[in-house]
């Protein structure tokens, strides 16, 4: 048992619970078993007793307790790929990096899912999906190695197995040498889903089907993915109306917008989340919110690419499910998960104004909103009884963040807050601001063997 006390507590339940001075109480079986205001008591009858001495008590004074957060679209890959294509739209960014990912194989992999992972669980993540779309011809069992590399971190991982069939010569954008087969494709999903996806309540792997784009994608791959996904129960996740660009491709090759391309194809439901969705237009926002479809937004991301400004404040006022992703590490190199949450509010009140988005608001997109994306909503995202111990304890209590009363606020506006301590299951990854998984230097070892690993076979 862990009990964790004295500082402020924002569960996100759907009342927006939050006490000023509360506990969270994290039972032996990995979930959290008492929230709530003040300190914590063991009771028995009317009387208080104290607790057992192998019980963890966690001091959170000057600390702010939240649900961990939840990253809803990524590309690990790419943290070997960083700093490159600065000045390059989405298209010409794409150009210039799919001869590099062409040399992508399991050591790479394996290296850069860590590395990744160890950041975002840095920065208060406890659950990320990854969207691996690039399987070079004779790179090796990417899944699986993305899958260990996970397991050491300790997050709750969601790989997709994604895919590539329309090249170039087809008239898509990647080159040949990266797309596979249609056959191919789908028959490595269905493998991948077969060996590593757990629909277990506490799983710490689920994979979903996730072909990349509407323009690196055919139309058959799309269908048939959507078919595979839903006779094996998992979820589905592709890129959607990120640039105009995107939308000029739809409209020339499919005579239709990329939400009515989607839709055309069955790719609108509450088992389906769209990456980015800049581009929607008032009858498409209205088709998500009546299918459930939900929306990882990416504002660094877009930010970075210069691909727009996502209509947030819209997609929530008509009750489309929106979470939160750092999206890839090329396209957006700090890949801080916590600093999302504040670009989140910037980003919409550059669009709409200083009430377009709260800070309760952002919280609750990166943390309840995450986990409606990924199908979790019910195991994590709030504190709640019952629910997974995937928790993040934020220490507000220093130079940067004095002088903010608000503790949410100071999380969410301030600079990014260190860590006290987080927790996946009940058990620490993250403590005093040190990742206790792995070795950090040796990730950043790693990291740099990936990337000169790249560089190498390109020159």
């Amino acid at each position: 048992m862990i009990i964790i006390e004295g500082g402020a507590v924002a569960t996100v339940d759907a009342d927006g619970t939050e006490y000023a001075d509360g506990h969270v109480v994290v039972g032996e079986a990995g979930r959290i078993v008492a929230v709530g205001a003040g300190p914590f008591d063991v009771r028995h009858g009317d009387e208080a007793q104290p607790v057992d001495r192998s019980v963890r008590r966690v001091d959170a004074t000057g600390c702010l307790v939240t649900p961990g957060l939840v990253n809803t679209h990524h590309h690990l890959y790419q943290w070997a790929t960083r700093g490159l294509a600065q000045q390059e739209d989405l298209f010409g960014w794409l150009t210039a990096l799919y001869p590099v990912w062409a040399g992508l194989d399991v050591d790479v992999v394996a290296n850069t899912t860590g590395a990744g992972l160890g950041w975002l669980a840095l920065s208060g993540c406890t659950t990320s999906t990854d969207h691996h779309y690039v399987h070079p011809s004779g790179g090796g069992d990417l899944m699986a190695a993305q899958v260990e590399a996970a397991r050491e971190i300790g997050l709750r991982f969601h790989p997709c197995r994604g895919s590539m069939d329309l090249g170039a010569s087809a008239g898509g954008l990647p080159p040949d040498h990266v797309v596979e087969k249609t056959d191919a494709a789908l028959a490595a999903t269905a493998e991948a889903v077969a060996r590593f996806h757990d629909s277990a309540p506490d799983a710490m792997v689920r994979v979903a089907v996730a072909p990349c784009s509407p323009f690196s994608v055919t139309s058959t791959l799309m269908t048939e993915a959507a078919a595979l996904a839903r006779s094996t129960g998992v979820r589905l996740h592709t890129h959607l109306a990120e640039t105009v660009e995107e939308q000029a491709y739809c409209l020339q090759a499919h005579g239709c917008t990329p939400g009515e391309y989607a839709e055309r194809l069955g790719w609108l439901g509450d088992d389906v989340w769209l990456a980015h969705g800049v581009h929607l237009d008032d009858a498409t926002i209205a088709r998500l919110a009546a299918t459930g479809t939900a929306v990882a937004h990416c504002p660094s991301s877009n930010a970075r690419l210069g691909t727009g400004i996502a209509r947030v404040r819209d997609l929530l006022n008509a009750g489309v499910p929106v979470g939160l992703g750092v999206d890839g590490a090329a396209s957006q190199e700090t890949n801080q998960l916590g600093a999302e949450l504040r670009q989140a509010v910037y980003a919409a009140r550059l669009r709409g104004g200083p009430a377009a988005l709260t800070a309760r608001e952002a919280l609750a997109l990166g943390t309840m909103g995450g986990a409606r994306c990924l199908g979790r909503a019910g195991e994590v995202g709030s504190l709640e009884v019952g629910k997974l111990a995937d928790l993040a304890v934020w220490r507000l209590d220093g130079l940067g963040h004095a002088g903010i009363d608000d503790p949410v606020a100071a999380l969410v506006l301030g600079p990014p807050a260190p860590l006290e301590l987080l927790l996946v299951g009940g058990r620490p990854i993250v403590e005093r601001g040190e990742l206790r998984t792995a070795d950090e230097h040796d990730l950043v070892l790693r990291t740099r063997q990936a990337h000169h690993r790249l560089m190498r076979r390109v020159a």
